[in-house]
């Protein structure tokens, strides 16, 4: 395939990103697997070394390196990117109605602590833009949708057409017990208990859900991958390991990942029991992947 130059540019990253995490006999042993250049007397990082050896490659031999490090540059379509997303995480569009606004904003703050970003239409949509514009873009992005049910939400048009919109795309639907029974279609898919739940346990319970089920286990996976790459606390480094334990998709590149966030992430390197805990996790998944 004939690549443009942004394609090779992300396929240079991603193979840097992955490979760089490799011992130096390795990365060279693989660089001369592709017939690519390598050197023995390199004074640079790993890094460099890697982008410098690939820089110049094939595009045939890039597309084949990148999937060989475990990324497919057309694995999948672009993703649109609204502001309202939270970078890396698995979408969940809220449906509620305004009046309860306040308990889709708490569920919102505790989903995000579980690497899922919530849509809240009232949190999220600036006062000056067009709120029906706004509305569909996120149902047009969102990965599955979370109905909040009040009393009052089957006869609202709004939710109603929300519901709807979701379960057009194919995405999973599920609901929240606040008042109302599942109705309709809706009432085939699972629903959780409200009532007197806190946000905390209600925001954990759909996590527990999401993180299996078939439509959304990848990217919530993915999503969980980042947040322990990017962890900025020793603390944040200890839940993260936490909730990736609990993933039950598994990418070949995310050994990779998780190795090199333990060579350059001191949050969680240092963390007490995150690395012994990490490389646990990979050993023991060593023998599954896509």
């Amino acid at each position: 395939m004939a690549l443009d130059p942004s394609q090779r540019v992300r396929l240079i990253k991603e193979i840097v990103r992955r490979l760089s995490s490799e011992e130096w006999p390795l990365i060279d042993v693989t660089l001369r697997q592709f017939s690519l250049p390598w050197s023995d007397g390199w004074q640079g990082n790993r890094d460099s070394y890697v982008a410098a050896m690939v820089e110049k490659a094939a595009d045939n031999v890039l597309v084949s390196l990148a999937r060989h490090a475990g990324f497919e540059l057309e694995e999948e379509p672009p993703r649109i990117d609204p502001a309202f997303w939270r970078q890396g995480y698995l979408r969940v569009f809220v449906s509620h109605l305004a009046e309860h606004r306040d308990v889709a904003a708490a569920l919102q703050e505790h989903l995000a602590a579980l690497g899922i970003s919530g849509f809240v239409a009232h949190n999220d949509i600036e006062p000056t833009t067009e709120w029906q514009t706004e509305i569909e873009m996120a149902l047009a992005t969102a990965d599955c949708l979370i109905a909040l049910l009040h009393p009052g939400f089957h006869a609202s048009k709004w939710t109603d057409q929300e519901v709807g919109y979701a379960m057009g795309r194919h995405l999973p639907v599920f609901s929240v017990r606040l008042g109302e029974d599942p109705y309709g279609f809706i009432g085939r898919f699972q629903a959780f208990q409200g009532g007197e739940k806190s946000p905390n346990l209600l925001a954990r319970e759909i996590f527990d859900v999401l993180v299996k089920h078939k439509q959304t286990r990848r990217r919530l996976a993915e999503a969980l991958v980042q947040r322990l790459e990017v962890a900025h606390s020793f603390a944040d480094a200890k839940t993260s390991i936490a909730l990736l334990e609990n993933a039950t998709y598994w990418h070949l590149s995310f050994a990779a990942r998780l190795r090199l966030a333990l060579d350059t992430n001191s949050q969680v390197k240092g963390s007490w029991g995150v690395p012994v805990r990490v490389q646990s996790l990979i050993d023991s998944r060593s023998d599954e992947g896509v």
